[in-house]
């Protein structure tokens, strides 16, 4: 650590080395320390950290202009990044708008969808039902559709609210219905909620394909997806997926949405998007929403930085790299192969009770009681102690609470998609040396392995 002061301030003052350099999946400090990104950062840096291909386009665009106002010029990068960012989309979905980050993203698809039913003569739609828990952005739109209760009841004066449904968290449940059963039960829900809102007035649902941050890789049962898509359908209610963490490959897929074979109405995109390489986002839709807008006199938003030649530049050289290296077949390959680690963890850990995710959006939960999935007591401060002593061994990994914020640990592992089998099985060894020292910690048992 250096002994200068500093004036910069984040989250909270825990301290962190300086960052040196990065390599691959590896990360090093000023003294020399390796970390595995086991994270990929925020689950952003999807294709790893300095790849030479991408920075030569990105230095090669900086030689012809680094910043062109989109109202001002065309550019080349960001026209190609759309063109090919919608030969990745499903059909329909075949109009792009660049921003610089998931909030950006997500508001923009709220303000289209808003926008498209003014067209329409729907003035009265105005509600975004999303879900709790979950994630969508910090600014005060996104905050305000994010079932996240430390993040947003700070703000709740300044917000208004929206109506929320239940998160399909189905490893909880007890009771006798089949995992098709209670995906088709919690889809209800939705369409239970635009009932008692007036259909009149709601305008989109917004959900995460996979779950992120709030929900730790939440996947719903094959029947959810399904069984919204037609309640959205059947009330004339937008679909909007929030694909910020589970786009660009992550999943084992271009869009998680294609696991399930739905095409929502729009998309929101960023994180391994610009794969850290820039600040970028995109908001894509199709020309159904999107031309009557226009029509009706334009898009009544915007960033000063949407469509940056340098930021789009980096986006469709991260493209270029997932579609050349195959990173989402191998997202797919290793992400099985992460999974089976994890579910081995259960077996020497009793206080692991739900392991999930797909592709490289991985995720384990703490309980007290498999049984019950009841939490670890809020005290231990499971999902703050575990990064900690990860770190410490050279590990990086994302935690987050899982019942709405408030109680419950969840840890996701969501390594960079160029991951190998052996760089999993070095990522592990670390990983459980952590939860050994934290079992020890907190006085939890663990069993011994088989031979």
């Amino acid at each position: 650590m250096s002994d200068a002061p500093s004036y910069l301030f984040y989250q909270t003052r825990n301290p962190r080395p300086f960052l040196e350099r990065g390599e691959g999946i590896y990360l090093f400090d000023k003294g020399g320390k390796r970390y595995i990104d086991g994270s990929s950062g925020a689950m952003v840096s999807n294709i790893g950290h300095s790849n030479p291909r991408v920075l030569a386009k990105i230095k090669s665009q900086m030689d012809k202009a680094t910043f062109g106002y989109r109202l001002h010029f065309r550019t080349h990068p960001s026209e190609d990044l759309a063109a090919k960012t919608v030969s990745l989309m499903p059909e329909g979905l075949d109009r792009v708008f660049f921003v610089s980050g998931g909030s950006e993203a997500v508001e923009s698809a709220v303000k289209l969808a808003r926008q498209y039913a003014l067209t329409q003569g729907e003035s009265g739609r105005y509600k975004v039902i999303s879900r709790f828990p979950s994630y969508h952005g910090s600014t005060f739109g996104a905050l305000e559709m994010t079932g996240y209760e430390p993040l947003s009841k700070p703000f709740k004066p300044m917000l208004r609210e929206m109506p929320k449904v239940s998160s399909p968290a189905t490893y909880l449940d007890r009771d006798n219905l089949t995992e098709e059963e209670r995906g088709l039960k919690y889809a209800e829900f939705l369409r239970d909620k635009i009932i008692d809102e007036g259909p009149e007035t709601v305008l989109a649902f917004i959900m995460e394909p996979v779950g992120g941050a709030s929900t730790g890789a939440l996947v719903a049962p094959d029947s959810y997806y399904r069984r919204i898509r037609e309640i959205c359908d059947e009330f004339g209610v937008l679909l909007i997926y929030d694909e910020v963490m589970t786009g660009a490959g992550r999943t084992g897929k271009f869009l998680a949405a294609e696991h399930w074979g739905i095409t929502p109405d729009i998309v929101a995109l960023s994180k391994g998007f610009g794969a850290g390489y820039a600040p970028l986002g995109a908001m894509v839709a199709g020309k159904r929403l999107v031309e009557p807008v226009l029509d009706a006199g334009g898009f009544l938003h915007g960033f000063t930085y949407a469509g940056n030649p340098m930021a789009c530049a980096a986006g469709l050289a991260v493209l270029e790299e997932m579609e050349q290296q195959n990173l989402i077949e191998n997202a797919a390959r290793m992400g099985d192969v992460l999974m089976a680690e994890l579910h081995n963890l259960m077996h020497r850990y009793p206080f692991i009770g739900d392991v999930r995710g797909k592709g490289l959006l991985t995720a384990f939960e703490f309980v007290a009681d498999r049984d019950t999935m009841e939490p670890l007591p809020t005290a231990l401060n499971a999902y703050d102690r575990l990064v900690e002593l990860a770190y410490a061994r050279g590990l990086i990994i994302y935690s987050r609470r899982t019942r709405g914020g408030t109680s419950g640990d969840h840890f996701l592992l969501a390594p960079p998609l160029i991951i190998t089998k052996e760089q999993i099985g070095e990522m592990m060894s670390i990983l459980r040396d952590a939860l050994d020292a934290f079992a020890a910690e907190a006085g939890l048992p663990v069993m011994e392995e088989a031979a």
